[in-house]
């Protein structure tokens, strides 16, 4: 890797300055496929193992969201400014930089001997994964200069998003059941590093012209407003909502992220264009993505725990119990896909949101013996199909009527809104359930009802969690108004991450 870049990259992308493909790129594309679904598997891939990290590490239960919510904190807040490094840094070197950093990050988590270091590295991780998501997505948009391969690319790259996380819950439950939870993180190094060997004299590089411009006090402060919220969140699990961490925390949070929405309204290369976010069709399409996280990655925390601690699933059976809402997502975006042209974004999304949210809400008829198949399976198959449908039009919408220039940042938004809200659902809904389970052992006694305490935080949290879905499809309803030719004529770009 060169530190001074050839500039014909800039108008030749594939580095071949007459104009002819590069005749290594679909090599190059299994490689850059590679570092993708390594980052699409980590955020399932965990999820299976945080029962075993808890007990190994002593989590307590308010703070074992931080699992999760350190990753996508931080994969959410930067990605944005990690699409700007590698733009001008230089796709092929911010992408090389993500993947031996996410290799250090993952071996830090794999060998925590607490989860202090724990929670710091999977911050570390999503902060590099916020450079090589959008490192991966450019290199394939300048390597595939002729449209039908690069659509074909795509494709690849989607599918890659899209079955990734199937594939991690598979495999967390195979490392956490024999080998250790730790393999879950540690699998992350050898990969890591063979990608970035292999990427080495198979990728070219490219990156952007003109004056390197980064948003340094925006990334900070919006993320520094995030932790904040989450921190906030997490201490009212363990003191209560009056106590003064807790306010001071909340208050400190939105303090911070207005200022936020100050420094992107007056800096002259903002990190989050505002008259991206601000259009009534694509800012609906922002916030039902960040509602959605909200009441969708809790899900799998708390099923999780449901499966292995009160049903007694192995970690392996409880990832293949997760398996139909994958598949169910799969079936219905494609169906989504075909639909869109017909009936418009506004009536599939809104209508996925609200099968969604009666997905969620019927888990709450869960108990302490429940099948699988007759109360979780119906429920899986219901937010899946739902979600399906609502992803793809909401995908569309983010890019209605958006400039050229704006495009990867709209684009990015869809995912960074859902890693975000995500983070925020989880750690809220995760606080809910603390206290459902203190509230339920206040009048309750015995062992049974220690089991059925837990039950009772399920429950309130799936009502939360299905509240924040419902609430989505009425954004998508007040506010997406689009129709069907505009979408149809959009060329969507595909998220910054999968």
């Amino acid at each position: 890797m060169t530190e001074t870049v050839d500039r014909r990259t800039v108008a030749d992308p594939a580095g071949v300055a007459d104009g002819t493909p590069d005749p290594r790129r679909w090599l190059a594309l299994c490689i850059i496929a590679v570092a993708q679904l390594m980052v699409v598997l980590d955020a399932s891939i965990v999820n299976i193992a945080i029962p075993h990290a808890q007990s190994s590490l002593h989590i307590s239960t308010a703070n074992r969201q931080w699992m999760v919510t350190a990753y996508t904190l931080a994969f959410g807040g930067l990605l944005l400014l990690g699409g700007r490094i590698a733009d001008y840094l230089g796709r092929k070197r911010a992408f090389m930089l993500g993947l031996f950093g996410f290799a250090v990050a993952s071996a830090l988590g794999g060998v925590a001997p607490n989860a202090g270091l724990l929670f710091a590295a999977r911050a570390l991780q999503g902060a590099f994964a916020a450079v090589l998501a959008p490192a991966a997505l450019s290199l394939i948009t300048v390597t595939f200069t002729e449209s039908k391969e690069r659509a074909r690319a795509f494709g690849v790259y989607g599918a890659i998003s899209g079955g990734g996380a199937a594939i991690g819950l598979i495999v967390g439950g195979i490392l956490t059941e024999y080998a250790s939870w730790r393999w879950c993180l540690l699998v992350n190094v050898p990969i890591a590093l063979v990608t970035a060997i292999a990427a080495a004299p198979v990728v070219r590089e490219s990156k952007a012209s003109g004056e390197a411009r980064y948003d340094l006090p925006g990334a900070l402060t919006v993320t520094a407003g995030l932790v904040a919220l989450v921190y906030g969140f997490t201490v009212a699990a363990e003191d209560g909502w009056s106590d003064p961490r807790t306010l001071g925390l909340l208050v400190g949070s939105v303090v911070l992220l207005v200022l936020f929405v100050v420094i992107e309204a007056r800096s002259s290369a903002p990190l989050l264009p505002l008259r991206v976010a601000l259009e009534r069709n694509r800012g609906g399409s922002f916030l039902a993505c960040l509602l959605t996280g909200a009441g969708l990655f809790s899900m799998f925390l708390f099923l999780t725990y449901y499966f292995q601690q009160t049903l007694g699933y192995s970690a392996l059976k409880s990832g293949f119990a997760f398996l139909p809402f994958s598949g169910g997502i799969i079936v219905s975006a494609g169906l989504a896909s075909q639909l869109l042209p017909r009936v418009g974004p506004r009536i599939l999304a809104g209508s996925g949101g609200l099968l969604a949210a009666l997905g969620m809400a019927l888990l709450v008829g869960i108990g302490l013996d429940s099948s699988f198949v007759a109360h979780v399976l119906p429920s899986e198959l219901l937010i899946s199909f739902g979600m399906g449908l609502s992803f793809v039009p909401l995908s569309s919408v983010a890019l209605v009527g958006v400039g050229a220039h704006d495009a990867g940042v709209a684009s990015a938004l869809v995912n960074t809104t859902q890693q975000v809200g995500g983070a925020l659902g989880t750690a809220l809904l995760n606080t809910v359930y603390a206290t459902a389970v203190t509230g339920y052992l206040v009048d309750h006694h015995g062992p049974r009802a220690v089991a059925q305490s837990q039950i009772e935080g399920y429950t309130t949290a799936f009502i939360w969690g299905a509240v924040f879905i419902a609430l989505s499809a009425i954004v998508v309803f007040v506010l997406v108004t689009a129709g069907r030719d505009t979408t149809s004529n959009t060329e969507a770009v595909p998220a910054h991450a999968g």
